[in-house]
C-alpha cells in the first residue's frame, strides 16, 4: 500500500519503479505492528524477553509506466535477550520502540538486545537486499543497470 500510494502521486515516468516495505513481528501467535503506546512497547518486551519472534517484512515494486507489480515477503527468525526491567523501562523511555514495529530495532539502541538472527539481517533492518534483486529481475533489471544510472 506504501508503495502505491507514492506511486499514484508520481508522473509516468519511464524506467521508475517505487519500493515500498512494511514489517511486523510475528510473537505468541500474534502479529504486531507498532505500539500503541509505551505500556503496549514495555508489556511486549516483557513478553519477548529470552524468546524469539519472526520478523516479516512486506516488499512490494511498482513499475510506473506500465503499472506491473511484483512482491514478495522475507521471514528472520529475531532471539531476544532476556531483559531485566530496568533495561525494558530504560529502552521503553527512549522512545525508539514506539516507532517501529515489533517495538525493537536492529539497527538502532535496539540492537544490543537481539541474541541472535536466523536469516536475513537487512530484513530486520526493513529491507532485504536479495529480496530486492529478485524483484527487480521480474522487471528485467539488473542491480548493475541501477549501478549504472547513479550520475
Amino acid at each position: 500500500m506504501k508503495a502505491q500510494a507514492v506511486a499514484a502521486t508520481l508522473p509516468s515516468d519511464p524506467g521508475v519503479l517505487v519500493l515500498g516495505c512494511d514489517s511486523v513481528l510475528a510473537f505468541d501467535g500474534q502479529i504486531l505492528g507498532k505500539p500503541a503506546n509505551a505500556e503496549e512497547a514495555a508489556s511486549r518486551w516483557r513478553a519477548m524477553r529470552g524468546r524469539s519472534g519472526v520478523l516479516h517484512t512486506g516488499h512490494h515494486l511498482t513499475d510506473l509506466t506500465s503499472g506491473k507489480q511484483a512482491e514478495d515477503v522475507g521471514a528472520t527468525v529475531v532471539h531476544f535477550a532476556d531483559l531485566t526491567d530496568d533495561e525494558i523501562d530504560a529502552y521503553v523511555s527512549s522512545g525508539e520502540p514506539l516507532h517501529v514495529a515489533g517495538s525493537f530495532t536492529i539497527d538502532g539502541l535496539g540492537g544490543v538486545f537481539v541474541e541472535r538472527i536466523e536469516g536475513d539481517h537487512g530484513n530486520v533492518v526493513g529491507l532485504s537486499l536479495p529480496l530486492f534483486r529478485r524483484l527487480l529481475m521480474t522487471f528485467g533489471v539488473s542491480v548493475p543497470q541501477l549501478w549504472a544510472t547513479r550520475d
